[in-house]
């Protein structure tokens, strides 16, 4: 019986062993002397030559502690293999007592739990590492210490992590605590498929060399005489991978002897991958991320915009570091809505306070308002807000806002270049205008000289012809409003005056145009033909530059008839309503036409056919035109000549400011769905 238990003892797996009431070892079954490779005799007196000498202490400690208590014990300790590599085992030890409860012996077990242990560390060492990253800790630094970790688990390896650099198959930032900078520098500048560091990321997968001098792959290396140089003969690399299948670096592992990974190794190298693709991943990511910040920074500096969100129940308003530079707060303080307000302008608080209603019914909105800054300066912002819900379902807003100052100001200054424009394109007119002008204002002044001298003889008539005096006087009042009248009309078309919105009679506004250009008709042998349309609808718009419109239109027919003698010079105006209800006029010549002219480029501002031109008259009237909503097109006629037409809705649309005059600053509301 007795032998049949040590022939079951010698055939278990681990390491067992028995001893004597005081603690002197009598058995070690056969798996004890396979693994440390001593002789049975031997080792019954020297076991402890076995035992790590860091850790021999407390063992014997424990084991005497057991002995004196007769309570079972556990251990961890290193125990020598017959190659000199020590691994870590659980030694556990156990009383056997007879049945009167005496002990007779002590029975132990050796478990080897050296993979459990490198698991254990990796663990512990994978939590650290994750711990680094989440702190920020440069990726090289990280890196090397995942080196130093796996090289603590693993007996006699050495380990590298390169990462390649981003868009090639190059490699950089290779961490090698270990080996020499020689061997790594012969890597990192060698080329693709030349080494199986670099093979393996460019073929995403792992390359395993056993024996690097016998393996015939790697016979032309130039790296390799240099591993030979220092003893390395096995090989294993394995690429770092991202989540999205992305090779992002190689990990590789390297042994000073013949070796082929087991199962554990195999494991181990996937493990320290899958951490390093982690490391590697994330620590780009928050580059990436930092890098994407202080763009965004940059750009809302550059175009004056920021952020902020607002939480409605609570009034808690968290502000980007742009929006504090805007409002002029210090960024130390809190926000709070009254302090906001402080800073609206008195004219627009009402709107502000408008937007705060639409907060607390959710909804989108857009809205401008102005600031007054403690120095009495004027900021102009535009403010885009979404409403939306946080994760406990309350109320908030996300918001961009913007300083559009600058814009504001350059909207004015664009504004009144146009007018000056305008003014310089009515004032060109007004040298072709002279013999007209004269004639409109010669026509009443002789009348009222004559009316004069009429009445003066009748007040010396004797007795005086005081009725007749009478008339001539009021015929004299008439033609003074007449010359007054013109002289009126005239400063309104070539004066730099403010413009009015107001109910504009088509019809009139153009006859007092061709009023002015009577006596040119004539000196230019034009034959005019109108064409009004009766009961045509008012129009909102700008009256004096409506008739500039029909002013460069009619002058510049003329010019286009200047040159023709082979046919009739008729012009035509004609006025009248399109389909859509749009008022509508239109000048039409027989001059020369376009010829081969896109009749669209007449529109172009600085383009003319005419010597010495300047090329703004039909500019600056299409942007009359467009500002009232309107269209300005060009058209050959069949017959020859062309016909300028324009068309203008009864009913614009609001507008901000009207071209050719400044622009005023109107804050308000509105709701996001209806903004256009």
């Amino acid at each position: 019986m007795e032998i049949e238990l040590l022939h079951v003892m010698d055939a278990l797996p681990g390491l067992v062993w028995t001893a004597l009431p005081n603690g002197q070892v009598d058995f070690l079954n056969r798996r004890w002397c396979e693994y440390t490779g001593m002789n049975a005799e031997i080792i019954l007196q020297h076991w402890q030559d076995a035992i790590h000498p860091d850790d021999l202490p407390e063992l014997l400690e424990r084991w005497g502690a057991g002995l004196a208590s007769g309570e079972p014990r556990e251990v961890d300790a290193r125990l020598r293999r017959f190659d000199g590599e020590y691994r870590w085992f659980l030694i556990r030890t156990r009383p056997i007592v007879d049945a009167s409860g005496q002990l007779v012996k002590w029975c132990g077990l050796n478990t080897d739990i050296e993979d459990r242990r490198r698991m254990e560390a990796l663990l512990a060492g994978e939590t650290e590492l994750l711990e680094m990253v989440a702190g920020g800790r440069p990726m090289p630094v990280i890196l090397e210490w995942l080196c130093r970790l796996v090289e603590s688990v693993t007996v006699g390896c050495y380990c590298s992590i390169a990462v390649m650099q981003p868009g090639t198959t190059r490699l950089e930032d290779c961490a090698a605590p270990s080996l020499p900078p020689e061997f790594i520098e012969s890597i990192m500048d060698g080329t693709v498929d030349s080494d199986p560091y670099l093979s393996a990321a460019q073929s995403n997968k792992q390359v395993i060399v056993s024996d690097l001098l016998s393996d015939p792959r790697w016979e032309h290396c130039s790296w390799r005489p240099i591993a030979a140089h220092y003893g390395i003969r096995a090989y294993w690399s394995i690429p770092v991978v991202s989540a999205s299948g992305k090779v992002m670096g190689v990990c590789s592992i390297y042994y000073d002897n013949h070796r082929t990974p087991i199962p554990f190794d195999q494991g181990l190298i996937e493990q320290i991958s899958r951490i390093a693709s982690i490391v590697v991943e994330r620590t780009q990511n928050d580059a990436t991320l930092r890098l994407s910040e202080a763009f965004l920074a940059e750009t809302r500096r550059l175009s004056s915009t920021g952020g902020f969100t607002k939480r409605v129940s609570t009034g808690e308003i968290i502000w980007s570091e742009e929006v504090y530079r805007m409002f002029e707060f210090d960024p130390t303080k809190p926000v709070t809505l009254e302090s906001i307000r402080s800073r609206v302008h008195p004219e627009d608080r009402l709107s502000f306070d408008d937007m705060l209603d639409r907060q607390q019914r959710a909804i989108d909105y857009e809205h401008e308002y102005r600031l007054l800054m403690p120095d009495q300066s004027v900021k102009y912002m535009h403010v885009v807000a979404h409403a939306t819900k946080d994760s406990s379902g309350q109320l908030e807003y996300i918001a961009a806002i913007q300083d559009v100052t600058e814009r504001r100001r350059s909207e004015v200054a664009l504004i009144e270049a146009r007018s000056e424009l305008a003014r310089v394109s009515r004032a060109s007119s007004f040298g072709v205008l002279t013999a007209s002008i004269a004639h409109e204002v010669n026509q009443p002044l002789s009348g009222i000289i004559t009316n004069a001298s009429t009445c003066l003889r009748m007040l010396g008539a004797d007795p005086p012809n005081l009725e007749g005096a009478r008339e001539t006087a009021r015929r004299t009042i008439r033609d003074g409003n007449r010359a007054s009248d013109v002289i009126k009309r005239l400063r309104a078309l070539f004066g730099k005056t403010d413009a009015t919105m107001e109910s504009v009679d088509l019809n009139e506004s153009i006859n007092e145009i061709i009023t002015l250009f009577r006596s040119e008709l004539h000196r230019s042998r034009v034959t005019l033909q109108i064409d009004f349309a009766e009961s045509l609808p008012l129009i909102t718009g700008d009256r004096v530059q409506l008739q500039q419109v029909i002013l460069n239109l009619i002058l510049n027919a003329l010019e286009a008839m200047s040159g023709i003698d082979d046919r009739p010079r008729q012009l035509l105006v004609k006025t009248g309503q399109d389909t859509d209800g749009s008022v509508c006029a239109s000048v039409a010549d027989t001059g020369p036409g376009f010829g081969t002219d896109d009749p669209a480029r007449v529109f172009d501002a600085f383009y003319t056919t005419k010597p010495g031109g300047m090329g703004i008259g039909l500019s600056v009237s299409k942007s009359i035109i467009d500002n009232h909503d309107g269209r300005l097109w060009a058209a050959a006629n069949e017959s020859g000549g062309a016909t300028f037409s324009f068309s203008i809705p009864t009913h614009q649309k609001q507008r901000k400011g009207a071209f050719g005059r400044s622009a005023r600053w109107i804050a308000g509301v509105t709701d996001m769905p209806k903004f256009r």
